[in-house]
């Protein structure tokens, strides 16, 4: 639900991997981002509503994504698809980071745009830190890219993994994601990341932000 930039390369994308894809939205004008390639449906019309979401095929639907410019909207038709017609997959984007928070309680998976921006900024802002990449409607684990002290660089990830004692999935290197095991060795530039419990947040930061013990 929802034809803006978000919704339309969205619609793209999931049409790109194979997969059949209706878009709705309330201006018909919105499809035309969708360009002249798009072979998915289109349906003018209010996204809670059930009738317009009947004629989008929402029995048959795997999933549901409500990104429309509106909170309340979103909300509401992620709520009705959820509820009423048993999509269990459904993502929703709300601006407001604390109702947010309520429905990623409710089993809602939400994008809270302006959360997700302002943590994007931190990371390059304040490398010396850590900030959550992700973190679990409870806030009491997170995944997080986390700063690393230069003489870190040439230790393998085993090392690093037995001095803050919790994973490390994964890194990215040269820009590109990659699973380390434990003789993985670090280099210069590698972005690290660690599942950790928010407790332990500062005591993560403190052993890699520092030289390793000798």
């Amino acid at each position: 639900m929802g034809c803006g930039r978000v919704g339309s390369s969205l619609a793209r994308s999931l049409e790109k991997r194979g997969h059949s894809v209706a878009v709705i939205d309330t201006n018909a004008e919105s499809f035309r981002r969708l360009g002249p390639e798009f072979r998915g449906t289109t349906i003018k019309g209010v996204g809670f509503d059930r009738d317009v979401l009947e004629r989008a095929g929402i029995r048959q639907a795997d999933g549901f994504a409500a990104v429309s410019s509106g909170d309340n909207s979103n909300i509401l038709a992620a709520r009705v698809v959820r509820e009423q017609f048993g999509v269990q997959n459904v993502v929703c984007r709300i601006y407001d980071q604390g109702r947010a928070e309520v429905y990623e309680r409710l089993g809602i998976q939400t994008v809270a745009t302006v959360r997700w921006a302002a943590n994007q900024v931190l990371r390059g802002l304040l490398p010396e830190g850590s900030e959550p990449v992700w973190r679990d409607p409870a806030g009491n684990a997170r995944l997080v890219q986390v700063h690393t002290h230069p003489d870190w660089v040439g230790h393998t990830v085993g090392q690093l993994r037995a001095a803050v004692r919790t994973p490390l999935p994964f890194i990215v290197r040269f820009g590109v994601g990659m699973v380390p095991d434990d003789q993985t060795v670090l280099q210069e530039g590698d972005l690290l990341y660690a599942a950790i419990e928010l407790d332990r947040t500062d005591e993560l930061e403190q052993i890699l932000g520092a030289p390793p013990a000798r």
